[in-house]
């Protein structure tokens, strides 16, 4: 006679579902043994006894039992049937539940480190979302880039060059950037100071990872780039904030944190800071630098849109004069797609190879294709064809976004006309901004928080509004959204 225990196992069993039926009965019956339900010792039905009940044809039920003795769960007793494996632990060890576990109803009865109560990320959903300064994908011919990857991929086929591959990235596009670097930056490096990363973030933290260990005080600015700070905390880090101003960080009081701290790394965004746009001043550079030699903590750059300065020339960045003392990160985000993930780090051999070691611990290698694509790019000036031509389209959507400001807000708003990257920072004084998000997040926009760039209480607030992404239709609308929660 049959026993009992299958008649729930008939309830798990449907072959209407994409998973294969002998799977289905593999997993119930290890899901019987592990809730204690089925004991060590325990005989089961027939293989033909159970595909009656079950309305299956017997072979599944065959490819199952089999299955499950070789993986250890049954073990076959010749002619007295098959029976679960006398070796399993007691059954009163396991944990008996009532309800059958899923990973949608179970808790992790393990200890982890939980997200914060903020993404860093804004979340997907319907409505407008204004990001803080990303390139208008629309723009990059969607041919050019199909064709690069069809170029890698049979470049790849033919040299059999699918393999693992070097954590440091694809030497030609290392190549590629090195020459950039060098022709438009100033940056005097090579392939062996370049080290490919998934995007500008993963720089950051793989930069934090080979320099802080818990405890160790990592400078940033009283406004400066959430993601950034995030990943400094994460690895235990000390976050000691300074001040800023129109000339960008405020250098006294690096020096005073300096003093009283171990600083391992001062991280700054000093061609266009982020969130403000303003830049490092010169002789701020310069003191900088000296302060880096004088205590020994390296300066983390992050050069996120040094091709996008509109007033004069962009400046050289740090790392062009003074390579010792600089961790240089920057992204081919907003040259080509965000969503391609390419972000490098320039730095001494010696650090690259530090870098590259943590990137083989977390991911072994890079997207050897995209990068082989991107480096084509690069080598046939299709990359620098499409940054002239972005060029101009962001040129006149930031006078245009400026016109639109001064329509939709007059005096409302505070700002002033950014010299480079993509993004605007608007103040509102006078204004709720709290109030003002809330009712903004009603309405479906979708935005960074003013808050999510303090890392100090009084730090003044503000919105980072990026334009490059929104043709003047979207611009407008945003604008005409941003003004209806503010009250005005």
């Amino acid at each position: 006679m049959l026993r009992p225990w299958p008649l729930s196992l008939s309830e798990r069993i449907d072959p209407a579902r994409d998973t294969p039926v002998y799977i289905q009965i593999i997993e119930a019956l290890i899901r019987d043994i592990e809730r204690g339900r089925l004991t060590s010792g325990s005989y089961l039905p027939s293989s033909r006894e159970l595909a009656k009940h079950l309305g299956v044809n017997r072979k599944t039920v065959v490819f199952a039992y089999e299955d499950l003795i070789a993986q250890g769960w049954l073990d076959s007793a010749g002619t007295r049937g098959t029976m679960v494996a006398a070796a399993l632990p007691d059954p009163v060890k396991r944990r008996r539940v009532d309800v059958e576990p899923t990973m949608s109803n179970v808790e992790a009865g393990y200890r982890f480190a939980a997200p914060p109560a903020r993404p860093i990320a804004l979340p997907g959903g319907s409505g407008l979302k204004i990001d803080e300064g990303a390139p208008d994908g629309r723009l990059f011919p969607a041919e050019l880039l199909a064709r690069a990857y069809r170029g890698a991929t049979h470049r790849a086929a033919g040299t059999s060059d699918f393999q693992y591959r070097d954590p440091r990235g694809a030497p030609a596009l290392r190549d590629g950037i090195a020459s950039m670097l060098r022709d438009q930056r100033g940056l005097s490096v090579t392939a062996e100071n370049i080290c490919i990363t998934r995007g500008s973030q993963n720089g950051l933290f793989l930069a934090a990872q080979i320099l802080v260990r818990p405890g160790d005080a990592v400078i940033v600015e009283a406004l400066t780039y959430e993601p950034a700070v995030a990943a400094f905390r994460a690895l235990g880090a000390r976050i000691v904030p300074v001040g800023l101003d129109a000339g960008g960080i405020d250098i006294d009081a690096v020096e005073q944190a300096c003093r009283r701290n171990t600083v391992r790394a001062v991280f700054v965004t000093p061609h266009h800071q982020f969130p403000t746009t303003v830049s490092l001043r010169p002789g701020r550079r310069l003191r900088l630098i000296e302060l880096a030699r004088l205590f020994g903590f390296a300066i983390i750059e992050d050069d996120y849109d040094h091709e996008f300065h509109f007033q004069s020339q962009p400046l050289l960045p740090l790392a062009s004069y003074a390579p010792g003392e600089v961790i240089y990160v920057g992204s081919m985000s907003k040259l080509l797609l965000p969503a391609l993930r390419i972000g490098y780090v320039a730095a001494p051999p010696a650090v690259i190879d530090a870098i590259a070691h943590r990137v083989s611990l977390t991911d072994g290698m890079g997207n050897a294709l995209t990068e082989d694509a991107a480096a084509a790019l690069i080598e046939n000036g299709e990359l620098r064809r499409h940054a002239r031509k972005a060029w101009l389209v962001y040129a006149e959507r930031r006078r245009n976004f400026a016109a639109e400001l001064d329509q939709a807000f007059g005096a409302i708003v505070d700002y002033k006309m950014p010299d480079g990257g993509l993004a605007f920072w608007l103040r509102f004084p006078g204004v709720d901004l709290d109030a003002m998000e809330a009712r903004a997040t009603a309405m479906g926009l979708r935005f960074a928080s003013s808050r999510s760039f303090m890392t100090q209480a009084q730090a003044p607030r503000g919105l980072r509004i990026g334009f490059a992404s929104l043709n003047p239709f979207e611009a407008r609308t945003a604008l005409a959204g941003l003004r209806e929660a503010a009250g005005h």
